[in-house]
């Protein structure tokens, strides 16, 4: 998990052509998406952090966002309810 504030504008970008980067977070709200989803695009810098791949980001706790990972989150929903 890397923290958006900790990373330079540049280096984030190298770091998102090399697909170092694949998927980003909310860490307040504990949520993680695409990159390319309207929701994070939006988010503060200071909440933001990136992850690798999926399993770090479950790993981390976080959960699907119901926006571009809608079907994700539906399962997500369902394993919680039971």
């Amino acid at each position: 998990m890397l923290k958006h504030v900790s990373l330079s504008s540049a280096d984030l970008t190298n770091k998102i052509k090399n697909k170092e980067v694949c998927f980003g977070g909310n860490l307040k709200l504990k949520i993680y998406g695409s990159l390319q989803c309207k929701s994070g695009k939006k988010m503060k810098r200071e909440n933001r952090v990136f992850f690798q791949s999926e399993k770090q980001a479950i790993d981390a706790g976080f959960r699907p966002c119901a926006h571009c990972l809608h079907t994700k989150y539906k399962r997500w929903i369902y394993l919680i309810q039971q």
